[in-house]
């Protein structure tokens, strides 16, 4: 038997991980031949030390296969992955909000002048002026706390937010924040049914240029049938992963009647509201493997269903306090320098920024400007994940 030990099946690598030219990206690439026998990588011999063997490779394309095979008397083994180059990689960010519905029926009721005299979108606007940070804003179509509909949100200001779509932009989330994990189960009509009452109106109201695909649904989990039609609408990436699993933050009777707030963000800083209480739940409803890496190396390609993942830095603004945001990204800032990570994303939710919500948060506005202060201090440009290698267009830049 054969395994590469270094690098795993999509890992995204960029100069920090090797030596890069213009034209290629050298790495090492190591493992181990159960039984000692010679092996070759990429059909050139690697240098043996007992077990275990290393070579030099030269990757030069967007997806790059590696494989390693080595010759026995049992017959020829081999395991062979596909690594990404994220070429001319630089330090990037990505801001994404989560639930938006009462914007949309605070504008739709008052009609200002300018859909940036709402405290909300001036607090945004403020920020990106501040620090360049684009957000999307991440859509419900219904309200459910006030019996809004998006269809119902005027298109007055479509040309205000087709000028600043360079870095503000709408999309799907699902059709109201509950039932919760509603494409849990759903057919791929369902959820695409869903998405384009959202995006049309979107389109309508903000413009063509507004729009963005999503980089999560809501409650991140759906059905294969939902991800599929999903990835055929254009998404390219998805926060952490598509299936069920275990998830923190308030409990729906919490979210619906306002909790203890002090009390939801202690559980979530410790992590205690994701335990699952003993080694057997953590393999039955966890994946260890993959969780651990992304918590070391932020994303990851899946070749079989060409999508990247990525995780979130930690910090999901409605969740941890403003005290703590600047220290949980410095933490996070340290351990990607080791692993040469360039890549980091922010999270929050809509309606705590919002006085009638019963679990606002005075202070969630000036959480979302520490993150992104955070980011932009610790050299991270602005970016939205969608675009290229999650953020990265080099790939698709014309040579002059």
């Amino acid at each position: 038997m054969i395994e590469i030990t270094n690098l795993r099946q999509g890992a995204v690598l960029n100069h920090n991980h090797g030596v890069e030219t213009e034209h290629e990206l050298r790495i090492p690439v190591e493992g181990i031949s159960s039984d000692g026998a010679p092996v070759t990588v990429n059909g050139a011999p690697a240098e043996m030390d007992g077990r275990r063997f290393f070579a030099e490779i030269a990757v030069t394309k967007k997806f790059n296969s590696v494989r390693a095979e080595t010759v026995t008397p049992f017959g020829v083994f081999s395991q062979e992955i596909i690594v990404v180059w994220d070429k001319k990689s630089f330090k990037r960010s990505n801001f994404y909000i989560d639930d938006h519905s009462f914007l949309f029926t605070d504008l739709a009721k008052d009609r200002p002048a300018s859909a940036f005299d709402h405290f909300y979108l001036a607090g945004l606007r403020n920020i990106h002026r501040k620090y360049g940070t684009k957000f999307t804003l991440n859509a419900f179509y219904e309200n459910a706390h006030h019996g809004f509909l998006l269809k119902d949100m005027p298109d007055i200001w479509k040309s205000e937010f087709i000028d600043n779509s360079d870095w503000l932009k709408f999309s799907f989330h699902a059709r109201s924040e509950f039932p919760d994990r509603l494409y849990a189960e759903a057919s791929g009509e369902e959820i695409g049914r869903d998405w384009d009452q959202v995006q049309n109106e979107i389109v309508r109201f903000a413009g063509e240029e507004s729009y963005i695909a999503p980089v999560v649904i809501h409650w991140a989990n759906i059905h294969p049938a939902a991800a599929r039609e999903m990835i055929r609408r254009g998404t390219t990436c998805y926060s952490t992963a598509l299936r069920l699993r275990v998830m923190g933050g308030p409990s729906l009777a919490d979210r619906q009647k306002g909790g203890d707030m002090n009390k939801v963000q202690s559980r979530s800083l410790t992590g205690a509201d994701k335990e699952t209480g003993s080694l057997g739940f953590t393999l039955h409803y966890d994946r260890p493997e993959e969780n651990s890496y992304l918590d070391r190396h932020h994303c990851y390609y899946d070749p079989l269903i060409k999508l990247f993942f990525f995780r979130t830095n930690g910090v999901c603004c409605n969740l941890v306090p403003l005290a703590e945001i600047e220290k949980r990204l410095l933490k996070t800032f340290a351990e990607a320098a080791k692993r040469g990570v360039e890549i980091f994303g922010n999270a929050s939710h809509e309606q705590y920024t919002f006085p009638s919500y019963p679990n606002y948060l005075p202070d969630h506005m000036q959480r979302l400007e520490c993150a992104a202060r955070v980011m932009r201090e610790n050299g991270c440009e602005p970016v939205f994940f969608t675009q290229g290698i999650l953020g990265n267009t080099a790939w698709d830049q014309v040579p002059r």
